[in-house]
């Protein structure tokens, strides 16, 4: 439907009962309009609000917990995975920048998720600086500008990276809305 024409009310009220906001939510409304970039970027950003929200407020020992037998995934390990996935698909792929992946290697894969040494503050320090780097990286390229895809050498664009990386955060958000669950009880979107 073009811009210019206005869009009729629903003929239906809303549904009064929808899912609980997360207590003392921060996060500003996701946008229902606005141009691809926009809406884009503030989706994960949204995501990547979520899942700190999700690791607010917890001892280091319940962010490392791992709540959800016979799951291995932790708050820990999700900040720790989500760390390397930023720096993977923006910085090294996306922006050829000569930088270790972190919390892998190829004789020890599952580092992100298997091993939790170090403290879990720290690992959302260094997720954090993972998302700013990202977002720099954003802001100064095209949607159309390309990197190189290391599995197959063929050039990747920001926009496909931004979707697969708003693809990687839902599902892991929602790993993280159990764990917590599983925590302390605290629920929310």
């Amino acid at each position: 439907m073009s811009e210019q024409h206005a869009v009729s009310p629903p003929a239906a009220p809303a549904p009064r009962h929808l899912a609980p906001r997360w207590p003392g939510d921060p996060r500003e409304p996701l946008p229902l309009v606005g141009d691809e970039r926009e809406v884009l970027t503030r989706y994960l950003d949204w995501y990547r609000e979520t899942l700190a929200l999700k690791c607010a407020g917890l001892a280091p020992e319940s962010l490392s917990e791992r709540s959800v037998p016979p799951s291995g995934m932790s708050l820990h390990g999700l900040l720790r995975h989500l760390a390397g996935c930023e720096r993977w698909w923006f910085r090294i792929q996306f922006a050829g920048e000569d930088v270790p992946m972190l919390h892998y290697s190829d004789d020890d894969p599952d580092q992100d998720f298997g091993r939790l040494d170090g403290d879990p503050d720290e690992a959302l320090a260094v997720w954090r600086a993972e998302c700013a780097r990202s977002r720099e990286i954003t802001a100064a390229a095209g949607l159309d500008s390309t990197g190189i895809h290391r599995a197959t050498g063929r050039p990747v664009s920001l926009r496909k990276v931004l979707v697969h990386m708003l693809a990687e955060y839902a599902g892991h958000c929602g790993h993280a809305d159990l764990l917590r669950e599983r925590i302390d009880g605290t629920t929310g979107l």
